[in-house]
């Protein structure tokens, strides 16, 4: 199997050694082996072609990814002693600046802190691969493996090429062809214009804040949004962008990315296809309403926003930008900052708690770090009825006392909101 990169791929893969991981950690209790683990990995690249998959350059320097199946790879793994629960944080913050050895390696690779009988496994992911739905249906998968390594799961049909993800009517459509080329050709000649800089944004210590509310706190934030009928994602942008204007009051630029999707837009890419085309939305507060007054009309207007994505278009614009991947890649780890943070909520966890062999304790919420620029990121999932929260930076972007503070001011709101005492889970 082989299938060149995608524009946006090509992006977050640079030259190979261009570290943007992804990590999902979850924690465990029961007793396995390494053995265990490696036919569970096994069994999960039987599943899925592309972890598989390394990546070669073609004669023209393009690159593709290739599954040679009279070489295959094994997906790694590293094994250290746990010594507490803060472990996992600490890992999770070393391998972020690991980079994959895409050439030679699969795109994934796996951590276990062992312990007995709690144990940590983080799923490290490059982010060119594998957005935050994948991730998730690899640990569904890889745990439904470690329990029964012959697990009947669903093998994957993979996108082969772009023609398995925009349908044939738009994409040998001559004139949405032609507008792609011409968008981009204006795009690329405001991208030569942009000022260069001599160096990127400086990058500096990168932190993890983790924290999670109990089931009470949890039900009481989710009925809050029920009753007044916006939805936690809203609300939560809401939170979000009021802890940054009030602890960085000169700073904070009233602007949050969420990434949306692509497969509630996309029926032609499955729900178990390892894909990581981004769809993004600007969410912003209006100043001057109060809160609930400001979160309804945010919902309104990530709602008409949602309304005007058009995934296959976005598609075939950026596949018509292969030829100015330079001047993206230089405009993207140069620019000055264009926003607080990018917050993901990936809703509720519906992965199974209990097996034979073991059980999961928790799943953390995942992280992701940008290698270079502004790197401040949100994410929140919800598992075993309680809301948990990742929320990383590093001291470039955001200090660790301003990022403390921020999630200060959003625990006081939801406080606020619930009319409930903070209460946090330990980790």
């Amino acid at each position: 199997m082989r299938r060149k990169l995608l524009l946006i791929e090509r992006v977050m893969h640079g030259d190979g050694n261009y570290v943007f991981n992804a990590l999902l950690p979850v924690r465990v209790r029961g007793n396995f082996s390494e053995t265990d683990i490696r036919l569970a990995l096994v069994s999960l690249q039987k599943t899925h072609a592309m972890l598989n998959a390394v990546v070669q350059n073609d004669k023209n320097g393009e690159p593709w990814f290739v599954v040679n199946n009279e070489r295959p790879v094994n997906i790694p793994i590293r094994i250290m002693e746990r010594i507490d629960n803060n472990n996992w944080q600490t890992e999770s913050v070393k391998e972020w600046s690991v980079p994959f050895k895409s050439y030679q390696e699969p795109l994934m690779r796996l951590v276990w802190i062992k312990g007995e009988p709690v144990s940590e496994l983080l799923l490290v992911m490059h982010h060119c691969l594998f957005d935050g739905r994948s991730a998730l249906v690899m640990l569904e998968e890889f745990l439904q493996f470690l329990d029964d390594p012959d697990a009947r799961i669903a093998v994957e049909v993979p996108i082969a090429d772009i023609g398995d993800i925009v349908p044939p009517t738009m994409l040998n459509n001559k004139i949405h062809q032609f507008m792609a080329k011409l968008l981009f050709g204006m795009a690329s000649i405001a991208l030569s214009l942009i000022p260069s800089k001599d160096k990127p944004v400086e990058k500096k210590k990168d932190f993890l804040i983790h924290w999670r509310l109990d089931q009470e706190l949890s039900l009481a934030l989710l009925a809050c949004c029920k009753a007044e009928n916006i939805k936690v994602n809203t609300i939560m942008c809401a939170i979000l962008l009021d802890a940054f204007k009030q602890v960085l009051p000169n700073k904070a630029l009233n602007k949050i990315m969420c990434p949306v999707d692509i497969r509630n837009f996309n029926p032609q890419i499955k729900k178990n296809n390892i894909f990581a085309f981004p769809l993004m939305i600007l969410v912003t507060a209006f100043p001057g309403l109060d809160f609930f007054s400001n979160a309804r009309a945010m919902q309104k207007d990530i709602e008409h926003k949602m309304a005007k994505l058009d995934p296959y278009k976005l598609i075939m614009l950026l596949e018509a930008a292969h030829g100015s991947l330079r001047k993206i890649i230089r405009f993207l780890r140069n620019q000055k900052a264009n926003k607080d943070c990018m917050f993901s909520n990936l809703g509720k966890l519906d992965i199974q708690q209990h097996y034979k062999h073991f059980e999961v304790e928790t799943i953390f919420s995942p992280s992701v770090m940008v290698p270079e620029g502004h790197a401040t990121a949100f994410t929140t999932t919800t598992y075993g009825g309680e809301m948990d929260f990742s929320f990383i930076s590093n001291e470039g972007s955001l200090t660790y006392e301003d990022a403390m503070a921020i999630k200060d001011k959003m625990m006081e709101t939801i406080s606020t909101l619930t009319g409930t005492t903070e209460k946090l889970s330990v980790a």
